[in-house]
């Protein structure tokens, strides 16, 4: 009785370690959490000087129920190129996490696009690349053609292709954040 039990654990032994084989030469993928993105304030510098045109959307509870809060501090004058700058935060952390950062960092694996709707005269060229020489967007430049007023989209992309032709529709990827801004040319 004593050996048949001795072979009964022997053998669910055997077939408990068969069972369990070792996937150690299986590396698990990565998991790169998307990140949170409460803020983003796109800031348009006048070149030789001026005063700031500063856009921003502030969704301070992130996923919750409240609207984001859009504003757009100023008008762009016409005739007249500005030098932009795109900054993301989470503020639903203290003190906010600059999410900039992590952008730049894996700027490969983003794209910012600006997109002018009907009605705004304006021209947009990036001024900084990846390691691969494609745009990114963290710095680009405006150029404010003729007066008028419409909107100004800005999207940021989580892997979009690269390269792409220079529009979101061709980039795919993932939103982590994107915002309509009402802009005025006087």
């Amino acid at each position: 009785m004593k050996t048949f039990k001795f072979l009964t654990l022997l053998l669910f032994a055997a077939t408990f370690f068969v069972a369990c084989n070792n996937d150690d030469d299986n590396t698990p993928e990565e998991v790169n959490e998307e990140e949170v993105i409460t803020t983003m304030t796109i800031t348009l510098t006048p070149q030789g000087g001026g005063t700031a045109v500063v856009m921003q959307t502030r969704d301070a509870d992130g996923d919750g129920p409240n609207p984001p809060v859009v504003t757009v501090v100023g008008d762009l004058t016409a005739g007249t190129t500005y030098d932009g700058a795109a900054v993301f935060l989470n503020e639903t952390e203290t003190p906010a996490e600059n999410i900039t950062t992590e952008i730049a960092e894996e700027d490969e694996e983003h794209q910012i696009f600006y997109v002018a709707g009907a009605g705004l005269d304006v021209t947009t060229a990036y001024s900084d690349q990846d390691a691969d020489g494609n745009p990114v967007g963290l710095a680009f430049t405006l150029t404010a053609n003729t007066a008028g007023a419409g909107t100004l989209t800005v999207i940021l992309r989580h892997e979009p292709t690269k390269p792409n032709d220079g529009t979101p529709s061709d980039a795919g990827g993932e939103t982590d954040i994107a915002e309509t801004f009402d802009v005025t040319i006087n």
